[in-house]
Formats: C-alpha cells, structure tokens, sequence
C-alpha cells in the first residue's frame, strides 16, 4: 500500500564507471569525474576522456549550483515511477558541466530557463536517493 510519502520514484540504475557517483549521492554529495591529465571535468562518468582519451580520472565534489538551460514535462506515455509528470530539465553547473535531472518546488507555469537550482536528494523506491534540482536563494540569474 503506498501514500504520499512512500517514495515512488525509480531506482538508479548503477554502473562500475557511476559507482562513484551513486556512493556519493547517498552520502549527500554531488561527485564528478576530473581527467588527470586535462582536468576537464565530464558528466556522465565514463571510463575514458572524451577530451584528451586518457584514462586517469579523479573525484571531485561539485558545488552543485547551476543553472537551468532547458526543461519539458513529459506527459505521454505517462512517466513511470511519478504520481505527476516531473519537470525534466538540463541543469548547467557551476563547474561547466550539464546534467540532467529534475526540477523541484516550482509550478510548471512558473518554470522557466534561467532559473538558479541548487542540487537536493529524492529518496527512491528502493531506498536509495537521486540528485534534483530545486530553485536557490536569489532566483534566476542571467
């Protein structure tokens, strides 16, 4: 039996090269994936540099503010895993990276691109967690 608070948002789906990232997403932490020998930051993980082809990579924590470049609501075929369609959006980070992800707390014809998010942390159906999106303090920044 499910109410409002049983989460019914889909697991991740994890991978060995995005284990990293979901180890930090349920500590709370946005994690990224850095190229030793470029130090370009990419998203999603993957095992080599689109840049530079190498294979060193290292951690490192995002600030996890960013900005929302675009965003839709699906609504046909009904997202699976959401009582309501979310607001799907591309988020550009702080660090240059883009990432998709959800946003949060805005009513849909209030969404706009532009807006500042800043990341938050939705609980799965299996008890894991996603990182979304919701708007920062300050509103949109141009």
């Amino acid at each position: 039996m499910s109410n409002e608070t049983t989460p019914i948002r889909p697991d991740p789906v994890f991978t060995p090269d995005a284990a990293f990232f979901w180890e930090g997403v349920t500590r709370g932490e946005l994690l990224g994936q850095r190229c030793s020998d470029c130090m370009k930051i990419t998203h999603p993980p993957r095992p080599m540099c689109p840049v530079c082809h190498s294979i060193k990579r290292e951690t490192v924590k995002l600030s996890g503010r960013g900005i929302v470049t675009s965003w839709v609501i699906p609504r046909h075929p009904a997202p699976i895993g959401f009582a309501e369609a979310p607001i799907v959006a591309l988020i550009e980070l702080e660090e240059g990276i883009r990432m998709v992800s959800n946003v949060i707390d805005v009513a849909p014809d209030a969404m706009k691109n532009g807006i500042a998010v800043e990341v938050r942390y939705a609980p799965t159906k299996g008890g894991k967690a996603v990182p979304v999106f919701a708007p920062a303090k300050g509103g949109a920044r141009e």
